[in-house]
């Protein structure tokens, strides 16, 4: 097995991180940002769609300036039939229905286009925050993924976008809308009557006040239950993926118990926001009634008064609910906006993170390497103060093969992939070809070397992709050429579909021994000029074991290899082999020459062996 002491970050986690099936960590809940800078950084994500959100704001403003006339319009509807006129003035009348009635009309035509707009919008601006996030992800380091679950990632991409494409969608309209409905509705209040207009700002004071402490409660309720939905998820994903594993130790049962306990936490984190941000809409409509109340009563006054008419009273109390109904809407939103800057915050957390550390400024590429590898008293820490390895010194001449045999979480697998720079060195230095790796370009560097792991990956798609995956541009006559070489011709070949044959996620429609071996026909697709082969055969039985060997041989011909192993038969012909304890190489040599020493190898390699002749 490779080394994977998980608990002291002893060793390193494969490269494609595979989550193990268990109890989950429960995340720490971060606090949420800045409301008013998260919206600030998703209006950076308009981009180019900023100008059609000027041509749908006048839209707004037309709709909204039209409404403004309705009002006004019903008001000199009640004059026109006052019993004070003397009689019902009929034409008047008729004319300000048909007027009343091609503003309905207009309305209807600008929010249907206004809602194809927006609709348009949207969706385009999610894709390029979709855009942004899957391409950060892919710069990110690998210890990005050592501490992030699948699931929520996932849960990232879909839920918290999700929510904001929601509230695009449906909020951006509505809140240019309120924003001129305000505005022009305090215009026609003052121009209609001042005492009332002062009447009915009476209620503002408190609703804003009520909003704001409210906000500031829901703000980190909703913030934390999109945290929890995101470990619900990653906890789904790791059972789903760790099936086989959860049946084979019986441990259905807790697996399930902690799926209820996040559910649980889930449910009661969401009712809590859900009530408290809930009272809002109810308080601010109690409060805007008893507004509108004040205008009834003081209206009613002035009117007996003969200082305003009855039209007036009755155009000035559809403007006070025009007037107020904005803030109504913000009630009705305040849940969707609420939970879409969350998500926002959640995705912005992702995008603040580092990149993987970037190319030196005179980076060169790696051009026509010989595989001459050196490690100068390298050094390397997951965690600081928690060294996993300490003054690593050997020299691999080009063309020969090196293996690394040791005990579980030793620091094997941590060599190569420093060699990789999945991670960098803490001290010390890597020489390729005489030359510091970090003095390449990563692409450059990464494209030399040809990987096998133990816990093999596959891709959706069909067999003959996932061996084309290093070599895209190759033949069908290379693929078959490769496939031979690893051995995995006669299975292939014996599919439904052959090398058409689709496989499902990670090529679970094939045994770990199939799928050991398309990784490795995917390694001599690709013609590396350095080899690594982290337990490349541990998963296929003794036969196709040696026939993936005797075509190792010409595999490495000519390449400089690193090989992984634990059983100590399948290096005995490497050039040097180095016995790594502890973080430190203990000894190195030819496979005669460490037996000849009798020392840790020597004891390694007879317990093998008497094991295997017991």
């Amino acid at each position: 097995m490779p080394e994977n002491n998980m608990k002291n970050r002893q060793e390193f986690v494969p490269p494609i991180p595979m989550r193990r099936p268990g109890r989950m960590r429960m995340m720490a809940v971060e606090k949420p940002k800045n409301f008013t800078g998260t919206l600030r950084r998703l209006w950076n994500f308009f981009g180019s769609e900023k100008k059609l959100l000027l041509l749908v704001l006048a839209f707004v403003l037309a709709d909204s300036l039209i409404l403004l006339l309705v009002p006004f319009l019903t008001g000199r509807a009640v004059d026109f039939m006052s019993p004070g006129a003397g009689e019902v003035r009929f034409s008047s009348l008729n004319a300000v229905i048909l007027v009343l009635l091609s503003v309905y009309l207009c309305d209807l035509a600008l929010n249907f286009l206004m809602n194809l707009s927006v609709a348009g919008v949207s969706q385009r601006i999610v894709k390029e925050i979709r855009n942004a996030l899957f391409s950060k992800l892919q710069h990110l380091p690998v210890s990005f993924f050592d501490t992030h679950t699948h699931g929520d990632l996932m849960s990232r991409f879909t839920n918290d976008i999700d929510n904001i494409s929601t509230t695009i969608s449906t909020s951006t309209v509505s809140l240019m809308s309120d924003v001129v409905s305000i505005l022009g509705s305090f215009v026609m209040m003052l121009l209609l009557n001042l005492l009332l207009t002062l009447a009915s700002l009476i209620t503002i004071p408190p609703v804003v006040i009520l909003s704001k402490t409210i906000a500031k409660k829901t703000r980190a309720l909703f913030n934390k239950q999109q945290a929890v939905l995101g470990k619900l998820n990653g906890h789904i994903e790791e059972s789903i993926s760790g099936l086989l594993v959860v049946k084979a130790f019986n441990h259905e049962d807790q697996v399930i118990e902690d799926f209820a306990e996040l559910n649980r936490e889930l449910c009661a984190v969401g009712q809590k926001a859900q009530v408290i941000s809930g009272y809002l809409m109810p308080l601010v409509n109690v409060l805007s009634n008893i507004g509108f109340a004040v205008i009834a009563g003081a209206g009613g006054v002035m009117a007996v008064k003969g200082m305003i008419t009855i039209g007036v009273i009755a155009s000035f109390l559809s403007y006070s609910k025009q007037f107020s109904r904005p803030l109504n809407d913000v009630a009705n939103m305040f849940n969707t906006l609420q939970t879409a800057m969350a998500g926002a915050e959640r995705i912005f957390d992702v995008l603040d993170k580092p990149d993987e550390t970037a190319d030196v400024p005179d980076a060169v590429a790696l051009a026509k390497p010989r595989g001459e590898v050196e490690f100068r008293n390298v050094a390397f820490s997951y965690r600081e103060g928690v060294p996993v390895l300490k003054k690593i010194r050997f020299k691999a001449k080009a063309g020969s093969v090196v293996a690394l045999v040791g005990p579980t979480g030793a620091g094997k697998t941590t060599v190569v992939n420093l060699l990789n720079r999945f991670y960098d060195v803490t001290d010390g230095s890597i020489l390729l070809d005489g030359t510091d790796i970090r003095q390449y370009t990563r692409e450059s560097l990464r494209s030399c070397f040809g990987i096998v792991l133990q816990d093999t990956y596959l891709f959706s798609g069909t067999v003959a992709d996932n061996i084309r995956y290093g070599k895209p541009d190759a033949t069908d006559g290379e693929v078959r050429a490769a496939a031979e070489k690893a051995g995995a011709d006669d299975f292939i070949r014996k599919l439904e579909k052959g090398y058409d044959t689709p496989l499902a996620e990670s090529g679970g429609s094939l045994s770990q021994g199939q799928r050991q071996l398309v990784a490795i026909a995917r390694a001599v697709l690709n013609d590396p000029p350095i080899l690594i082969l982290d337990e490349a055969t541990s998963s296929v039985d003794t036969r196709t074991e040696m026939r993936i060997q005797k075509a190792m041989v010409d595999l490495m011909r000519g390449r400089t290899c690193f090989i992984i192993a634990h059983r100590l038969s399948t290096i005995c012909g490497a050039d040097i082999i180095l016995v790594v304890t502890d973080g430190r190489i203990v000894e190195s040599g030819s496979h005669e020459t460490l037996l000849a020493q009798k020392g840790a190898y020597c004891r390694l390699y007879e317990s093998q062996f008497n094991n295997t002749q017991a």
